[in-house]
């Protein structure tokens, strides 16, 4: 257990609890945190974790501006909305379609660790992600389902700081979407 992973796991702590209470400074927080696991993935050659963090870096501070400048030209927050079932099915095929090719890719290219495994976590945290960002509900599922197999790649590569972070990312992911449900508009619904 590094410094780096101390630090990223308070903050990914801090960042998520802001994001559950639909706080903007989720964004600046998150923006750290993912600088630091960015190092903390490399050392660790998870290099597509290490991806991730950058690509995250590039979303939440979209995420950061989008929350910030509301949705009206009234300067309206932001409101939690539905992703269209299409829309959904469409961000599942490629996710699988982009995680086979990154994972193989990765692992005919490099010495990663579980390359298809973390693949699968760079890829499906990337859509996640972006659904946060535009404030949409089922990107809590989205974590969901990452956080369980995160749990278990940082668990086989002795990250277990970062594995215990992801136990309690899957636990504050379901508590953020019950606390989401409550403030869904109905007739809200984005692409």
């Amino acid at each position: 257990m590094s410094l780096g992973e101390i630090i990223g796991t308070v903050l990914g702590i801090v960042g998520v609890v802001l994001m559950i209470r639909q706080h903007v400074w989720t964004w600046p927080v998150g923006l750290v945190q993912v600088a630091v696991y960015a190092w903390v993935f490399y050392d660790a050659k998870l290099y597509s974790d290490a991806i991730l963090q950058i690509c995250f870096f590039a979303i939440q501070a979209y995420g950061w501006w989008h929350w910030w400048r509301g949705t009206g030209t009234d300067g309206a927050p932001l409101r939690v909305s539905r992703t269209p079932a299409r829309v959904l099915f469409g961000w599942g095929l490629g996710g699988a379609i982009v995680t086979a090719l990154w994972g193989e890719t990765i692992r005919r290219t490099t010495d990663a660790a579980l390359p298809h495994w973390d693949a699968f976590i760079l890829v499906f945290s990337l859509i996640a992600q972006w659904l946060q960002a535009r404030k949409q509900l089922e990107n809590w599922a989205g974590w969901m389902i990452v956080n369980v197999v995160a749990i278990g790649v940082y668990w086989a590569k002795d990250l277990r700081l970062t594995a215990g972070l992801y136990v309690v990312f899957l636990i504050l992911a379901v508590v953020g979407h019950r606390q989401w449900c409550r403030t869904l508009q109905p007739e809200a619904s984005h692409g």
